[in-house]
């Protein structure tokens, strides 16, 4: 197969018009009729045409680049989230470099520097936690900058998964099945989206309800289980946990007291990591946060602004869904 570029003149040629008609009709742009520019379109598709980047770039003084910042080293949020705002910018002919700056202020300034000497058309910062800011200000720069599952200024636009709707979501499909003694069992108090997600479970089952805290881990799952199913205490028949680790530890310390899930008691997770919500046993339900439809919308955001419209500032919350799977019983209809 050959590699070779096709050429705006071969595009032009092909559809019976000027190559200036042509430019202007892959550009969105002169005065044509409607079935004169749908045409041109449909030549360029079927040739495999490819607008030259550099020369758009010279044309319009963008670079037709975005920039993802990170401290995401890992990547549980970070690649969903740069995969989605891909997705939604390839289309757009723009491409995106990820930086990854761990916690290191100097190394954070080195990447936005490359970033700008690049001329990025804007910049996606991006972390691990929702209340904490990269260690960089991005606040100043002279390209459009979008905060997604990070904390950014008062004045930024800012995109975070509704973790309240998520959790109301688990807690009220664990009551549709008949579950009355739900229990949630999460991560550090210090932790925003865990006061987010507790708030929403109390809301839920009444200021009775019983929350344990711990650490983001399968042991304290299994260490909170044991602590639930000790002589004297009434058994929950359901567990909300505050992410997927959590809630595998807590299957695992079931089923080693012969607990059955679902049958006796229902679980359900936050956060849909593929990798352990599918391999866990029974596969566990679980709220995803929906990073990739987060970067998505950071993506065509940053983008607006790099073409100058104008964007309102603030927080935008982007739904969760709920994936019933075997570990809570029912199903969806």
């Amino acid at each position: 197969m050959s590699l070779r570029r096709v050429r705006i003149y071969e595009v032009a040629q092909a559809a019976g018009v000027s190559v200036a008609t042509a430019s202007k009709a892959l550009r969105d742009t002169g005065r044509m009729q409607d079935q004169t520019r749908a045409r041109v379109k449909d030549v360029a598709a079927q040739l495999g045409f490819r607008p030259n980047a550099f020369a758009r770039g010279l044309i319009s003084k963008r670079s037709f680049a975005i920039g993802l910042l990170t401290n995401d080293t890992y990547g549980r949020f970070s690649l969903p989230l740069m995969s989605g705002v891909s997705d939604a910018l390839v289309d757009h002919g723009v491409s995106v470099f990820l930086c990854t700056i761990e916690d290191d202020e100097g190394l954070s300034q080195r990447h936005v520097d490359a970033l700008l000497d690049k001329h990025v058309d804007g910049i996606i910062a991006s972390g691990k936690r929702v209340d904490r800011r990269l260690p960089v200000d991005l606040s100043k720069l002279p390209v459009p900058v979008v905060y997604a599952f990070t904390q950014g200024p008062d004045d930024s636009v800012t995109f975070v998964s509704d973790d309240r709707q998520g959790s109301l979501d688990a807690v009220n499909w664990l009551r549709s099945i008949g579950r009355q003694r739900i229990v949630h069992i999460t991560g550090p108090a210090s932790f925003q989206s865990v006061t987010w997600r507790a708030d929403a479970y109390r809301e839920a089952i009444g200021n009775d309800g019983i929350v344990l805290h711990g650490t983001w881990t399968e042991a304290w799952g299994h260490q909170a289980v044991d602590r639930l199913f000790c002589p004297n205490q009434i058994f929950p028949d359901a567990i909300f946990c505050g992410n997927d680790q959590i809630a595998r530890g807590a299957i695992d310390a079931l089923r080693e007291r012969g607990i059955a899930v679902p049958e006796q008691v229902s679980v359900v997770g936050f956060d849909n990591w593929e990798i352990v919500a599918a391999a866990t046993r029974p596969p566990l339900t679980t709220v995803d946060m929906n990073l990739r439809a987060l970067g998505r919308e950071a993506g065509l955001t940053v983008l607006e602004m790099a073409e100058g419209r104008e964007v309102a500032p603030g927080i935008r919350r982007l739904p969760c869904e709920l994936v019933v799977r075997n570990s809570c019983g029912g199903a969806r209809d």
